[in-house]
């Protein structure tokens, strides 16, 4: 297993917002985090990725404990956090955010051969690379924020917060087609995500976050199935 997460807690200091939570994503897999809005779904992956601190629990990264290391260590590790909207360096160009992103890649070699992979998967950063990212729009600025994230070398778990919020049908499409490229490539990604129609169609597990306790897990499939699930946590 890549990822194992057990009897996870966690709190801003006004009361729990994560109990006992657990999940496990195996390499290679799409694992779709679901729920209603402040559940506790992006403080989850605050917390794997070293960005608050936890009350208890266990995070193993590919079979060793990781809660104790910081962010920046986890990140070295190989897991990369895109956080949710759009934190890109608005003043600087798209080739300056994307070489943030490989900052601590090995060898200037290393990455200009991650920037080509990145140029691949969302063409459009290649074509404006010398603007600067205010002038992109919001879903170019999404792909723009994952592609820095993509830019170092070692990703082994990919962990995205709301990748389709506010974005047009249509941007939404490229988002995904570029998620599915990535898992077509063996990339592990854990996503949080609102749109449940369109996380069902990708992810190979769902977990369902209420009230920041994990009252549900199982196939895409399983979740449609059981109704009730729908109504009660997510009023659909």
């Amino acid at each position: 297993m890549l990822l194992s997460v057990s009897d996870l807690s966690a709190s801003y200091g006004a009361g729990p917002v994560l109990e006992g939570v657990s999940l496990s994503v195996a390499e290679g897999m799409i694992f779709g985090l679901v729920g209603p809005n402040g559940h506790g779904k992006t403080t989850l992956l605050r917390a794997i990725s070293g960005l608050m601190q936890l009350q208890s629990g266990v995070i193993e990264f590919e079979g060793r404990s990781i809660q104790r290391l910081k962010a920046e260590k986890r990140a070295s590790e190989g897991i990369v956090h895109i956080p949710q909207g759009d934190l890109v360096y608005r003043n600087m160009t798209i080739l300056e955010n994307l070489l943030m992103g490989g900052y601590t890649n090995p060898s200037m070699e290393t990455t200009r051969t991650q920037l080509g992979k990145v140029f691949d998967l969302f063409p459009k950063l290649k074509e404006r690379s010398s603007q600067t990212a205010s002038s992109l729009s919001g879903g170019e600025r999404r792909m723009l924020g994952i592609g820095r994230g993509l830019m170092m070398a070692n990703v082994r778990l990919l962990m995205l917060d709301e990748p389709s919020l506010g974005l047009a049908p249509v941007i939404i499409d490229q988002i995904y087609d570029a998620i599915d490229q990535l898992r077509q490539g063996g990339m592990t990604i854990l996503i949080v995500e609102e749109n449940i129609g369109r996380i069902a169609t990708i992810a190979d597990e769902l977990g369902l976050l209420n009230h920041g306790r994990m009252v549900w897990n199982g196939s895409a499939g399983e979740l449609a199935a059981g109704g009730n699930l729908l109504q009660t946590y997510l009023g659909v």
